[in-house]
């Protein structure tokens, strides 16, 4: 009889603690249910959208960049030949230099071993390098024929900051005005009455500084020239301005 009453109790003990099991999980249940019924209650007539607008602009800044090679036995020798050549550059293109229309400005300068074949150093070989940039391109052309004492190595012309805010307003509002009017358009297209925006970026990007591509043999002979200036061709830049984002469409 005892038994009996002890497999009774844990019978109970059993069912009760099955029941709490089966409370605590309908409850797990009943806290997840929100999630899921938010998760499903996001809208789901979003719409991805790209637009943008571009205008081309003249290239306003020249930037030609001098430079020099020296080599030989003694690296004292070969560091002293390389500043000579760029103090008399720095000399003359100083004599041109103006703030905002012809900026002067030394690059790279480095000096290393040259290796023979069989290993050990047998030379010394070094570079220099000086910038000159602006927007007074008459001006820098003149300059590339005065300076002997280096090469032209690259000339590239590029947009000014000023030239380039001056045209972003406009083109930023077109490219905005090209986004109101897809997303108008496709909502219409799908059956809607209207759009409201979500979230949307705006950027702005141009073509970057253009190279000039002249052969570097006629770059030499003009250099030792003075009398005769680098001549030049600006360009044509593009400035671009990309909307991108999502909207959603809406019953009016």
């Amino acid at each position: 009889m005892q038994k009996t009453d002890k497999n009774l109790s844990k019978n109970k003990t059993l069912r009760s603690l099955l029941v709490l099991m089966s409370a605590a999980t309908a409850a797990g249940l009943a806290v997840a249910a929100p999630g899921n019924q938010n998760q499903d209650s996001q809208p789901r007539d979003r719409l991805n959208l790209n637009a943008s607008a571009s205008v081309e602009v003249t290239r306003d800044v020249l930037g030609v960049s001098f430079s020099t090679t020296k080599e030989g036995s003694d690296a004292a020798a070969v560091q002293t030949a390389l500043k000579q050549a760029l103090d008399a550059a720095l000399a003359e293109a100083r004599k041109a230099a103006k703030p905002g229309q012809i900026e002067v400005q030394t690059g790279n300068f480095s000096l290393y071993p040259r290796y023979a074949p069989k290993g050990g150093i047998n030379g010394w070989q070094g570079t220099a390098e000086l910038l000159v940039e602006g927007k007074d391109a008459a001006g820098i052309a003149q300059l590339s024929g005065r300076i002997n004492s280096m090469n032209i190595s690259r000339v590239s012309y590029s947009l000014s900051k000023e030239q380039r805010q001056k045209v972003e307003g406009d083109v930023v509002k077109q490219a905005i005005a090209n986004f109101k009017a897809r997303a108008a358009d496709y909502a219409q297209q799908f059956g809607y009455g209207g759009y409201s925006i979500g979230e949307v970026s705006v950027n702005t990007q141009d073509s970057g500084p253009m190279p000039m591509a002249a052969p570097q043999m006629r770059f030499k002979a003009m250099a030792a020239s003075a009398d005769e200036a680098l001549p030049t061709e600006a360009g044509k830049a593009t400035v671009t301005v990309n909307v991108s984002g999502t909207v959603v469409m809406t019953v009016r």
